[in-house]
């Protein structure tokens, strides 16, 4: 007999499951659900799972559709994408407010709205910061209007319940940001007791890696969150549409560029070379884009390749 339950916690290859009648179950994937398209359950996805008498874990039978998922480019494999995380409602991206890296946020940015998800922005430090105000508002002019910008401190419940705020009462929102930015004490801090471990700020102000494993919080008033372990790489992957939401400004003057495939270099009638000139776009802003999309463009390249490979030895084998 199967069951249906979400995973909230994936700890050394076994998902946890938390079935739809409160019971909590230790699974393993079937071989067929590993061998279709290798597909693994991950944070938030919905299974079916079986629970056969006599056996210590519970058989993840098969991974219902997704609605939404956070996916990066596999860094062990050039070609294929990783998801890490799927159905949330809200892709919350935590960056330090000193020293915050503006090149990072945009990467960050693209991914998440590539999801689909809401997006929103948590500052983290505030109390270290001079300018707390100007740097949120120049994170604010950035992300773009339909981004909720919040900057928090621990030492300010009224801007920790400004963060708590982001996560409607029946939502899941996951939480990305590199190593050290403050996820595990953010995260302990909404959800008003300790779930995550912290290690001392360093020194320099920077934090240090603790968080190893993922796992679905659920927040006093409702909603959950899900901490992501910080990761080094975030690598594009199929994020078009992600580019054009967290690049609005730089797209809408590309609309009215001459050419449809205009570089935004040298060519003429180039509507962004005109706004950078005019004081209208950062040369930096479109430095940026031009990145990200050659990017995007190459990933996209490798895939069309590694399928065309594929092709060919399929092909061969069929000879034989």
């Amino acid at each position: 007999m199967e069951s249906a339950g979400v995973v909230v916690k994936l700890d050394r290859g076994y998902p946890l499951v938390r079935l739809d009648n409160g019971e909590q179950v230790r699974c393993e994937h079937a071989a067929a659900v590993e061998k279709a398209g290798h597909v693994r359950a991950v944070i938030g996805d919905r299974a079916l799972v079986e629970l056969p008498g006599g056996h210590d874990k519970g058989i993840i039978r098969d991974i219902l559709p997704r609605q939404t998922q956070f996916v990066r480019r596999d860094p062990a494999e050039r070609t294929t994408g990783q998801v890490l995380a799927a159905n949330f409602d809200l892709v919350i991206v935590v960056e330090p407010i000193v020293q915050l890296n503006f090149k990072r946020l945009e990467r960050e940015l693209v991914l998440a709205h590539e999801t689909g998800a809401r997006v929103a922005v948590v500052l983290t430090k505030a109390d270290l910061s001079d300018e707390p105000a100007s740097v949120r508002s120049q994170v604010a002019d950035l992300a773009g209007a339909s981004v909720a910008v919040v900057a928090t401190s621990l030492q300010d419940e009224a801007s920790i319940e400004r963060a708590r705020e982001l996560v409607g009462k029946d939502e899941i929102a996951i939480l990305i940001g590199k190593s050290g930015v403050g996820k595990s004490s953010l995260v302990n801090a909404l959800a008003g007791r300790l779930v995550q471990n912290t290690a001392e700020v360093r020194a320099d102000g920077k934090g240090r890696h603790t968080t190893v494993d993922r796992l679905m919080v659920p927040l006093p008033d409702g909603g959950a969150l899900v901490d992501m372990p910080g990761v080094r790489g975030l690598g594009l992957w199929d994020a078009d549409q992600g580019l054009g939401m967290a690049f609005e400004d730089v797209e809408g003057f590309a609309s009215r560029c001459r050419f449809r495939d205009c570089s935004h270099e040298n060519e003429p009638g180039c509507a962004v070379r005109k706004a950078v000139e005019d004081g209208e776009l950062a040369e930096a802003r479109v430095a940026s884009y031009r990145s990200l999309a050659a990017e995007i463009a190459e990933v996209r390249e490798r895939r069309a390749e590694a399928d065309r490979m594929r092709g060919r030895k399929a092909s061969d084998r069929r000879r034989r």
